[in-house]
């Protein structure tokens, strides 16, 4: 069974750094498609940034320049470096994958993170 387990999250300062990692495993496939979402309280859940199975990245406009996803292929993972947080960025960070070789895709449990002076 496809697993999804996003860590990294937690409580930072404005103006600092975390980087999300959203680890795969439960299949011999890579991951293909990858996004970050993220969910504030009272809010709907919007799309932060994504990475196609060719490498190609695109970003909401709110965190362009400030984010940037990536992907590891030993071990299959994809991450979220979140620079210049601001409390705006505080929700649940969410990450989605579709794998090669499968069809739909699998979201992780969500990582909480928190800006806050």
């Amino acid at each position: 069974q496809v697993q999804l387990v996003e860590s990294g999250g937690g409580l930072v300062q404005p103006g600092e750094s975390l980087r999300l990692t959203c680890a795969a495993s439960g299949t011999m496939f890579g991951i293909g498609y990858a996004a970050w979402y993220r969910q504030a309280p009272g809010k709907q859940r919007e799309l932060v940034a994504s990475i196609s199975s060719d490498d190609r990245t695109t970003y909401t406009d709110s965190v362009k320049g400030r984010f940037t996803i990536s992907r590891d292929y030993a071990p299959n993972a994809v991450h979220l470096q979140m620079n210049s947080l601001k409390p705006d960025d505080t929700a649940v960070y969410y990450c989605n994958a579709a794998f090669k070789g499968l069809g739909g895709s699998s979201w992780g449990q969500g990582t909480q993170v928190t800006v806050s002076s």
